[in-house]
């Protein structure tokens, strides 16, 4: 089965002034990830803005990256949606692309039970059996929490192979950890829980602040899983007041922020996302990048 490796970058989706999708800027960035820690791009999840693109802009963006990661890193589909027969569709859109994996998001809005859940994943499973599926439960979100009983049950089919578990319950992934197998991957969906993840079996994170401190992130995974513990700690308190900068309001505005402050032109987010007139992310953002040598 397909080893998606420790950093997995949930890469932003860059747009022009028009609110077009900047595929130049798109290529270039996903070639910086790949270059500087990422080992799988994760294309229109979540921090892609995946709410707010067509699923030909999404298709377009898919082979962008696979581009700029052939023979590299690997990339994985965001093509999740509250509708079974749409993430089907987009599923197997994907998979003919030759697409290395799928991220499947806990249906959103409509709230199902968890058996509910459970058809649902297996639909999309089994109408892709050749595809390794992620799920990604982030109940902050999609307004339904994913319990770990059901990602157990959903573990014991083939192509199921990983969660991206992004709950801020370490206490959920524990319960993961113990009832499916070693070989089904727990990753962290929150970059200042990555840490603590590990010491309970996780296999890495599905990254935000890896657009920045990927290097960092890789050095820090690789420093605990070789028993240097304290360099693993000191890396991580080092970037968790730029893990909480990332997310002062709602992701991924900062990190576009943040970026732009690199010198970026990953323009802004679509509406209904937008910069918070309450909250100065450049002021805070500035200071954190500076501490860490990123401007």
């Amino acid at each position: 089965m397909v080893n998606f490796g420790r950093v997995l970058t949930a890469m932003i989706t860059p747009f022009k002034e028009d609110g077009s999708v900047n595929y130049a800027v798109a290529e270039k960035l996903a070639a910086h990830l790949v270059e500087h820690g990422t080992d799988t791009l994760v294309v229109c999840g979540t921090t892609g803005e995946s709410p707010t693109l067509t699923w030909d802009e999404e298709c377009q963006l898919f082979q962008v990256a696979q581009k700029v990661a052939a023979g590299k890193a690997l990339v994985i589909a965001g093509t999740g949606s509250n509708s079974t027969s749409e993430a089907i569709a987009a599923t197997q859109k994907a998979a003919k692309l030759g697409i290395d994996g799928s991220l499947q998001v806990v249906p959103y809005y409509n709230k199902p039970p968890q058996e509910g859940l459970y058809q649902h994943f297996k639909a999309i499973a089994e109408a892709c059996p050749d595809l390794p599926i992620i799920l990604y439960n982030i109940p902050g979100r999609t307004g339904q929490d994913m319990k770990a009983e059901t990602v157990a049950r959903l573990a014991e089919i083939p192509n199921i192979v990983a969660v991206k578990e992004a709950s801020g319950n370490l206490d959920r992934a524990s319960e993961i950890r113990s009832l499916t197998p070693a070989s089904f991957a727990i990753y962290s969906g929150d970059d200042s829980l990555t840490l603590p993840l590990l010491a309970i079996g996780g296999a890495g994170v599905v990254s935000v602040a890896s657009h920045l401190v990927g290097d960092r992130l890789q050095t820090m995974i690789q420093a605990f899983e070789t028993g240097q513990t304290k360099v693993a700690t000191e890396i991580h308190l080092q970037l968790f007041p730029l893990f909480k900068a990332l997310f002062k309001t709602t992701n991924p505005i900062p990190v576009k922020t943040a970026l732009r402050l690199q010198g970026w032109d990953v323009g802004h987010t679509r509406l209904p996302l937008c910069d918070d007139p309450a909250v100065d992310l450049s002021k805070i953002l500035s200071a954190q990048m500076a501490k860490l040598s990123l401007l």
